[in-house]
């Protein structure tokens, strides 16, 4: 098997080898002159996503097997520094627990009702950045899952279940 396709059981998930054979397609049928750097990113052929996939692949290239890259690199397609780094840095910002992402709600949620003197929020209204209606209405949903304090915190703003 291998002698007729070395790829035929990758290492890898079946979708990326389906994905690299749509791009090493588009690849063949421009006779090898392809700007992958310049392919826009919503560019779809034969039903795949391929301007996405081309962007993901390049800015996680370190994350790549070497067999992956080669293939890669054999139809042009490259590293690219900057969406590299601007993965990495995406990656590394801190993530913010459940505790935390409540009290900012809860924050934009006193900040309303004290501008508005009420607690009813619409449900696709935005506050502080947050989309604040849909928290309480999620909130309102799922009450049985906040704690004791959370639920008073909430009842002392004035949320109506």
């Amino acid at each position: 098997m291998e002698e007729i396709d070395p790829w035929w059981c990758p290492v890898w998930p079946i979708t990326w080898q389906r994905a690299y054979a749509t791009a090493r397609q588009w690849w063949l049928e421009a006779d090898g002159r392809v700007a992958w750097a310049q392919l826009p990113v919503d560019t779809v052929f034969e039903g795949e996503q391929l301007g996405r996939w081309v962007q993901a692949q390049r800015a996680g290239w370190p994350n790549l097997e070497a067999d992956q890259r080669d293939l890669l690199s054999a139809i042009g397609i490259e590293e690219d520094q900057e969406l590299v780094a601007a993965k990495a840095s995406a990656e590394a910002k801190p993530k913010v627990s459940r505790t935390d992402r409540f009290q900012l709600h809860l924050a934009a949620l006193t900040a309303f009702a004290e501008r508005e003197g009420h607690a009813r929020v619409p449900r696709t209204h935005k506050e502080g950045g947050v989309s604040l209606g849909s928290w309480v209405n999620n909130q309102k949903a799922r009450r049985d899952k906040l704690s004791p304090e959370q639920l008073s915190q909430l009842a002392a703003l004035g949320v109506a279940w």
